[in-house]
């Protein structure tokens, strides 16, 4: 357990606390498990080096991601990995919600909220002038939404939905992994635009959250359907316009059977695929061709000069009740090997949140 959370004074004496780290053990192989990580303690001062310009920060909420299954295996090429892997015997790292401690950034000042990428601990001394590193003005909003609603996630359906896939009203869009973090918001976005909206998700309790709180016109249980094919076509007897990819395999398959013509797929993310040996092939990608439809991959990290954009597009849908976000927050690090690898199982119930302590 870390020592109380006084701050440095800049200069001599400094206080000295014990740090909470969530380390990689080592590549994990296989699927990911929770013995492939371990929560370890290092010493840390509660001060900024004597004329550096990073900013020490206390960690609030981090933010559990399936890309992150990813980084935590070898890298190989046909990973395709946006970003490098995590590195054995080092803590993970990711985006969070932090408490400015120390600055010596005229940026930051102590008792700023920061929203930033960081390694996995307690307190973490980080550069913003080569990381991400965003000061949090609008407090009247739960912090830990923006690891979420008002993060990478939130931008990733803000930018996948609008800019990748041109929606228009009166389109049929279908959504996979629809309860998670990114999903959840693009239904949402496409019940606003007066599309017809299905989503697919692993568990009974997680369709009644998609049909009962964000507003889908129908969804289905994929681990309970034999047949997806059928289950589309069930769902979609015009067919599809707009498929928002998040899962892969199999489901992929299907979903290029029910496009329509000039159908569109904004590729966000595989997490069917993550933890696979060897990956699943797509059959039916000639059907691309022959409906004409645009199939494109992108990163949200190509988008962040539209962040400012993207917060001032949220703010008044959260704060007008005009969107319905729901998050699954576990309590104390020593607990982020069980969220982070429950994630990848699918045991979350909506946004995956690490909860590291209070402000």
């Amino acid at each position: 357990m870390a020592a109380s959370t006084g701050c440095g004074d800049g200069g001599g004496g400094a206080t000295v606390v014990n740090n909470k780290q969530m380390i990689l053990r080592d590549y994990a192989t296989g699927f990911v498990a929770e013995s492939d990580l371990s929560v370890t303690t290092a010493a840390v001062e509660l001060s900024v080096p004597a004329g550096s310009t990073a900013v020490l920060v206390k960690n609030l909420y981090l933010s559990c991601d399936p890309y992150m299954g990813i980084r935590m295996r070898k890298p190989s090429p046909s990973s395709l990995a946006l970003i490098g892997a995590f590195t054995p015997g080092k803590p993970i790292d990711g985006h969070g919600v932090s408490k400015v401690i120390d600055s010596g950034s005229p940026s930051f000042k102590r008792g700023d909220l920061v929203y930033c990428v960081v390694p996995w601990e307690e307190y973490s001394l980080i550069n913003p002038t080569t990381g991400l590193a965003l000061k949090i003005d609008h407090t009247d909003i739960p912090l830990s939404y923006y690891t979420g609603i008002l993060g990478m996630p939130g931008l990733t359906a803000y930018i996948g939905f609008y800019e990748i896939c041109s929606p228009k009203k009166g389109e049929y869009v279908f959504i996979s992994a629809a309860s998670g973090a990114v999903g959840q918001l693009v239904g949402q976005f496409a019940k606003m635009m007066g599309c017809y909206v299905v989503g697919s998700a692993g568990s009974k309790e997680k369709v009644d959250l998609l049909k009962n709180r964000f507003g889908f016109d129908d969804a289905f249980n994929y681990k309970e359907e034999p047949d997806l094919d059928a289950a589309l076509k069930r769902c979609f007897p015009e067919g599809i316009d707009i498929y928002f990819e998040n899962v892969g395999g199999k489901i992929l398959d299907a979903v290029l059977l029910s496009m329509r013509i000039h159908g569109r797929i904004a590729v966000c993310g595989n997490i069917s695929q993550y933890h696979l040996e060897e990956w699943e092939g797509v059959r039916n990608l000639t059907t691309v061709i022959y409906k004409r439809i645009r199939m494109e991959g992108f990163a949200t990290s190509d988008f962040m000069c539209r962040f400012s954009e993207f917060v001032e597009f949220m703010l008044p849908l959260i704060r007008e009740g005009k969107v319905t976000y729901v998050e699954d927050i576990v309590e104390g690090l020593e607990n982020g090997p069980a969220a982070l690898v429950g994630l990848f199982h699918g045991r979350n119930l909506g946004k995956q949140v690490l909860m590291v302590a209070c402000e």
